[in-house]
């Protein structure tokens, strides 16, 4: 885990889902567990309430390939996030078509960094995963 995603995780739960710099964008943090090595890992993420629970965005900050969490929860999609200071067990699927779109759309109207990202990635589409709690 990189040093900055350690203290980003130590400020999420030291101030209950709180962490400076992410002011206006929710965090959570998303438990995984790895496809290849089987080992759990923890990323912050930046996550957007929809109906069916929470979605998350493979954005890598617009590099041409997904982040390594991507491909570890379509491999185990049931896994857990924290919010706030609840602990919730999910189950991760991807976004397609029309629901993708529209959650797509309003991340990056809520968060411009979103649409710089879009933007800057040979992939046709960034990935919208839907994190449903079960």
């Amino acid at each position: 885990m990189s040093d900055r995603n350690a203290g980003v995780i130590a400020e999420f739960r030291a101030n209950g889902g709180a962490v400076s710099g992410f002011e206006r964008q929710p965090v959570l943090l998303l438990h995984h567990v790895g496809a290849k090595s089987g080992k759990e890992r923890v990323n912050p993420l930046a996550y957007m309430k929809v109906d069916s629970g929470y979605a998350i965005f493979a954005s890598k900050a617009g590099s041409d390939s997904n982040p390594d969490w991507y491909y570890n929860v379509t491999a185990n999609p049931d896994t857990k996030v924290e919010v706030g200071t609840e602990t919730i067990d999910v189950t991760a699927r991807v976004a397609n078509g029309e629901e993708h779109d529209r959650i797509w759309s309003a991340q990056k109207a809520f968060n411009a960094n979103f649409a710089r990202y879009e933007q800057r990635t040979n992939r046709d589409r960034i990935p919208v995963i839907v994190l449903e709690p079960v």
